[in-house]
C-alpha cells in the first residue's frame, strides 16, 4: 500500500512543481522490491518512470534536462506570486486612500 501511495505522488510530482517526482519514485521501487518483484519490475521497465529510476541508480543523479524545468517551474511560479502579491498590495494601498 505504501508503494502505491509513493509511486501516485510520485506521479502527481510530473505535473505539480513543488511536489518531488524522483523521491517518490525512488520509495517505490525500494517498497516494490522487498514486497511486490512483480510491481518492481513493472516499475523499472516502464516507459517514463522506470528512466527517472535508472538514471538516478546509474548516475547518482538527476538529469539536467530535468533539474533546468524544475528551476525554472520554481522561478516561475515566484515571479507569478511576487507579481500578484504587488499587484494586490497597490489595489490594497488604493482602495485604502479612497476610503
Amino acid at each position: 500500500i505504501l508503494g502505491i501511495l509513493s509511486l501516485g505522488l510520485g506521479i502527481a510530482g510530473s505535473f505539480l512543481p513543488v511536489l518531488p517526482t524522483t523521491p517518490f519514485l525512488l520509495l517505490a521501487a525500494t517498497l516494490f522490491l522487498k514486497g511486490n518483484r512483480k510491481l518492481y519490475h513493472w516499475l523499472m521497465n516502464h516507459p517514463r518512470l522506470g528512466v527517472y529510476i535508472s538514471n538516478f541508480m546509474i548516475h547518482k543523479a538527476i538529469p539536467a534536462k530535468v533539474k533546468i524545468i524544475a528551476i525554472s517551474a520554481l522561478w516561475i511560479t515566484l515571479l507569478c506570486c511576487a507579481i500578484f502579491v504587488a499587484i494586490i498590495g497597490f489595489f490594497a494601498f488604493y482602495l485604502s486612500q479612497l476610503l
